[in-house]
């Protein structure tokens, strides 16, 4: 299952530019939006994001000011505390965690603050959502990342 994730992320990485094509030709939002929500509830019928965590692995979620309340007290800390122990501020002024892997990634690939994660996290890889046209660069950096958009982008383009 491993190998088979890791050939989805190498395809990607070796093709931005079938990937840049393909989102190009879309015609319209609606198209888009349709095209990329329907493969992704095919795709994730068959993908355990248990079995990869690539992303929790590699890219740190950046987190609002809700998220960093509601981890806290998830955690019985101070904000400051949490912010102090386990965020930085990145080049955009954005916190973002301090180290990667994700702090709360367990060995076996679970969150242990699945429950109260951020934003961010909750959202990724974001192909189930409105707007697609709008994040296509998203979705071409996820698709590197993460094998379910991979695979989205290699049905999307035999289309």
């Amino acid at each position: 299952m491993i190998d088979s994730y890791l050939q989805q992320i190498n395809w990607a990485k070796s093709n931005k530019k079938s990937i840049d094509k393909t989102l190009k030709r879309l015609k319209t939002k609606k198209e888009a939006d349709r095209l990329v929500n329907d493969l992704h509830h095919e795709v994730f019928e068959k993908i355990d994001c248990l079995n990869c965590a690539n992303c929790c692995k590699t890219t740190g979620p950046l987190l609002t000011s809700k998220d960093i309340s509601r981890v806290s007290s998830r955690l019985k800390m101070k904000e400051q505390e949490f912010i102090a122990t386990y965020l930085r501020i990145d080049e955009d002024q954005d916190y973002v965690f301090n180290t990667m892997p994700c702090p709360f990634l367990l060995e076996d690939n679970y969150c242990s603050i699945y429950e109260d994660r951020p934003r961010a996290c909750r959202a990724f890889p974001h192909t189930d959502q409105k707007g697609q046209m709008n994040i296509a660069n998203l979705t071409r950096k996820n698709a590197r990342i993460c094998p379910a958009v991979s695979s989205i982008m290699q049905k999307l383009e035999a289309i």
